[in-house]
């Protein structure tokens, strides 16, 4: 870094500006307290706008009624301003109100503030370890030669033995209280990395679905060519290094195996003596929530990219049957025109290639039309009460409570059946809720519908009759994360 890099920085860069920002510490305190610490991803105006108000309450009670005279709303928009950038404000689809969320840079700099302060414990432990044991895996994962990564494993074996020896003849080799807690410490900073790193991940995708409005807005070749470079560009990311990453990461995190054995070890090390003393943080146990909570963010960030090309498409398309349209119309009034005044001349001829032949038998036989008896008279009713209430009785499937009983059996399993999703919750409206659930199979990618297997699934209806339904086997699958869902971080 020069000097000139260093001045572009201390003027453009988010986080340097909120660092020598006048209301600084107010400012980094009070997001440091709503978004990072309870690990909120967005927020609703209003909701922010009440907590920063009680914030800047409590704090003119100790420094002044004049030490922060604009009011909450005045300070969240400076605050996600293109002037300053601490703040992302923008509009959900179907909703009037604006969120907020933490910019990268934002998380950037109360990530070094936090680290100023002083700290109980650092270990160097751990880290050497770590990078001894990446190594490891770097030399053994690319070894090419066969009789080399034999060796390896046969002199790992080896270690092995000679501890399952120790352990059987009774000395048993424990990890200090230090390292205990060197390795703890380093457990929890790396987990709570992760956090910043989804929110990165998901700037990556905001700026790519930026690039993108504004390739539409100003295109002005074909269809075709802008498609391809916007797709080529998104493969791009789904081959790059970081975006493999964290295809590789999401799919070891959505793993239930992989789950419940991260679970089993937090609550394993929490419980010990050494860690208890650390007095440890207790949403460490669900930090793994935490991880797929901010990935859903950045997938949902995905799904809008590819809405946004749909969109675009039907635009392109509907605007083309305009100019069809156009070019309809005005052939139409060129006829008309021709018509009212045509020409004297020929306009073109065509000579006959060929005789042209009419045989008498080719001509249909005449066939009379067919007149239809029509009643003039219109019956009158005999004046009867007639029940209306069959026109109201309709069964309305909730769509959206069936994808979460999906959801929520595809946590316990890569895949699950149908049947086994109505076992565990039974059907409430019958035939049309299993319907319902034939109907989100075929909207989701990862469902699959063989004919080739049948099934039969129970119920009971409201009148206690038990009723069975012979259907192909629906399996519903955990979708993996597409190429276009990976991003450059």
């Amino acid at each position: 870094m020069d000097y000139r890099q260093l001045q572009s920085l201390r003027e453009t860069h988010p986080a340097w500006r909120l660092m020598t920002a006048g209301n600084a510490a107010m400012i980094a305190s009070f997001l440091q307290r709503e978004f990072v610490t309870p690990n909120v991803r967005t927020m609703n105006e209003s909701v922010l706008a009440a907590k920063l108000e009680d914030f800047l309450f409590h704090l003119r009670r100790s420094e002044g009624e004049d030490a922060f005279p604009r009011d909450a709303t005045t300070y969240l928009e400076a605050w996600a301003s293109d002037r300053h950038g601490w703040l992302r404000r923008y509009y959900a689809s179907g909703t009037d109100e604006p969120l907020y969320d933490l910019t990268p840079a934002t998380e950037l700099a109360l990530g070094w503030l936090q680290s100023l302060g002083p700290r109980g414990f650092i270990g160097t432990e751990s880290r050497l370890i770590t990078i001894f044991e990446l190594l490891r895996q770097l030399v053994e994962g690319t070894e090419t030669d066969a009789g080399s990564r034999i060796e390896t494993l046969l002199r790992q074996r080896a270690d092995i033995d000679a501890e399952i020896a120790r352990l059987r003849e009774g000395h048993v080799d424990l990890l200090s209280p230090a390292s205990v807690r060197d390795r703890f410490a380093e457990v929890v900073a790396t987990a709570r990395s992760l956090l910043s790193d989804f929110r990165a991940v998901e700037h990556n995708f905001r700026t790519l679905d930026r690039e993108v409005r504004e390739k539409i807005a100003v295109a002005e070749g074909s269809k075709g060519e802008l498609l391809g470079g916007i797709f080529e560009a998104r493969d791009a990311i789904a081959e790059s290094d970081q975006g493999r990453s964290f295809t590789a990461f999401w799919n070891l995190l959505m793993s239930e195996t992989r789950q419940q054995e991260l679970e089993a070890l937090l609550a394993r090390v929490i419980s010990l003596e050494d860690v208890q003393k650390l007095e440890p943080d207790k949403r460490i146990l669900k930090i793994h929530y935490d991880w797929i909570a901010a990935g859903e963010v950045t997938q949902r960030t995905v799904a809008e990219l590819s809405g946004e090309l749909r969109r675009y498409i039907d635009d392109k398309v509907w605007l083309e049957n305009k100019r069809i349209m156009e070019i309809l119309r005005g052939i139409e009034q060129s006829a008309i025109a021709v018509r009212m005044n045509p020409p004297q001349e020929s306009l073109a001829a065509v000579d006959d290639l060929k005789p042209g032949i009419a045989l008498t038998l080719d001509r249909p036989l005449f066939t009379p039309p067919l007149k239809p008896e029509i009643d003039g008279e219109v019956s009158v009713a005999d004046g009867s009460d007639i029940d209306a209430d069959s026109l109201f009785d309709r069964v309305y499937v909730d769509k959206a409570r069936l994808r979460g009983a999906i959801r929520r059996a595809l946590q316990r399993s890569d895949e699950v059946a149908l049947y086994e999703i109505v076992a565990a919750n039974p059907l409430e409206q019958g035939l049309a809720e299993l319907v319902a659930y034939l109907s989100i199979a075929t909207e989701e990618d990862g469902a699959l519908i063989d004919d080739a297997v049948k099934e039969t699934i129970c119920w009971t209806d409201a009148e206690g009759l038990t009723r069975e339904a012979t259907m192909p086997r629906v399996i519903f699958a955990r979708s993996r994360p597409r190429a276009d869902v990976v991003s450059t971080g």
